[in-house]
């Protein structure tokens, strides 16, 4: 393996990372300034994903289609569901804060599911993570309030907990998004008619603000950011690699600030530099039972 990442896989983790922070003030817009309900929100995201991976799915169904379809789900729409709700009254700034929780909680799932064993280390960045993105979320600021803030850690939870049985499925990353995305569909699709109201309105007046962020979610983020990463890792260290995603949290508060006029507080500012200090921490010891791209939440 090489000591070093060459200019060009510099340049696709500068891409994959500002693709990820971007979308996440991209989502705010969509949710929240744009009003398009969260669950439908969800659900156009998916039927992106679905329509430009479709060759995928005519290859055959994998192994264990039904546990493929029940993590996939958990690790995408599920997850990302929840997360529009809370952006709906949360900032894009604290969001990205609490993401950084997925590292911490990734390890702690792994520890009670799979048998990693966890030293001082790694059992610092852990309570260094977790104990950052409590105080993002607790202290009162115009983040958003807490309700927000915990459906978007509800929503890093699950996906959490489901990337710890990642490794057990047979199936290829950009595959996985494939069945993810028809898994979302079918879930989400009949959630937003039971739950939400308004979709077509919120669709009919803004189509191609809509349409622009639902692209850029699904092409952009989800297949172009999400395949590059993949296909990264696969080429080069994970040492080299992982720690790069590191930079999504910096870039999605400065993203916030300039794009949705975030006000940055003390609590978000110690929590985050908390956070990722943990995550870094976590991120470079190794795992005997997590691959490393498991332990970073792309958005």
């Amino acid at each position: 393996m090489p000591k070093s990442l060459p200019l060009s896989a510099l340049g696709i983790m500068l891409f994959c990372n500002v693709a990820w922070a971007m979308n996440i003030v991209v989502s705010k817009i969509a949710v929240s300034t744009l009003g398009v309900p969260p669950l439908f929100y969800t659900v156009l995201r998916s039927a992106t994903v679905v329509a430009v991976l479709f060759p995928l799915l005519l290859r055959g169904r994998p192994e264990r289609l039904w546990l493929v379809l029940l993590i996939g789900f958990a690790i995408t729409g599920g997850s990302f569901g929840l997360q529009f709700v809370g952006l709906q009254t949360a900032s894009p700034s604290a969001v990205g804060v609490v993401n950084l929780s997925g590292a911490p909680l990734t390890v702690l799932f792994a520890i009670i599911f799979l048998g990693e064993e966890v030293r001082w280390r790694r059992g610092l960045g852990m309570a260094l993570a977790l104990g950052g993105v409590g105080l993002a979320i607790g202290a009162p600021s115009e983040a958003g309030d807490p309700v927000g803030l915990g459906f978007a850690f509800a929503g890093v939870l699950i996906g959490a907990f489901a990337s710890v049985f990642v490794k057990r499925l047979e199936i290829g990353a950009v595959a996985l998004q494939a069945w993810a995305g028809l898994a979302s569909l079918g879930v989400m699709l009949p959630a937003t008619l039971l739950l939400e109201s308004g979709q077509i309105q919120s669709f009919a007046a803004a189509p191609l603000a809509v349409i622009g962020c639902v692209l850029f979610a699904g092409v952009v983020v989800s297949v172009g950011a999400h395949s590059a990463y993949f296909r990264l890792f696969q080429a080069h260290d994970a040492n080299l690699v992982v720690p790069l995603t590191l930079l999504t949290p910096l870039l999605t508060i400065a993203f916030g600030t300039w794009l949705t006029g975030d006000t940055i507080h003390w609590p978000l500012i110690v929590g985050g530099t908390m956070a990722l200090a943990g995550v870094a921490i976590i991120v470079i010891r190794p795992s005997r039972t997590i691959s490393k791209p498991q332990l970073t939440r792309e958005s």
